[in-house]
């Protein structure tokens, strides 16, 4: 049996400035720093009331071929979440490409890129 969804991983190029990224643009915290050679290589991010979790790994080359994508679509509970989503983003500086009807009629948010450019949705049904 699958009951879900634990975490996404994406990779990275800067670790701590994506990490600030996740934890001031999406209220995420870390959990867990995965130390390696003495080095933090890693972090496991969770938001109250999110599953799954999000995993940073320092893996440039890979962060690189992932830019413009849009790895991972977050659900967000109503249409005027997502409204309020945009507004805050808008208020904190962050770029995105605004709200569009997705293909169940619900509201995302697209064109919210990472320090890496990987694309961030933000989806409600």
């Amino acid at each position: 049996m699958i009951d879900g969804i634990h975490h996404i991983k994406l990779p990275v190029s800067d670790l701590a400035l994506s990490r600030a990224w996740y934890e001031q643009t999406l209220g995420f915290r870390v959990t867990i720093e995965f130390i390696e050679d003495d080095e933090v290589k890693g972090v496991s991010l969770a938001r109250e009331g999110c599953q799954p979790q999000i995993a940073l790994r320092s893996d440039p080359s890979r962060a690189r071929a992932l830019a413009g994508f849009d790895a991972v679509a977050l659900l967000v509970g109503s249409r005027d979440d997502i409204h309020a989503w945009a507004a805050a983003l808008d208020e904190a500086g962050q770029s995105h490409a605004g709200v569009i009807t997705g293909h169940r009629g619900g509201a995302v948010l697209v064109g919210l890129h990472d320090p890496d450019g990987i694309e961030i949705r933000l989806y409600a049904d």
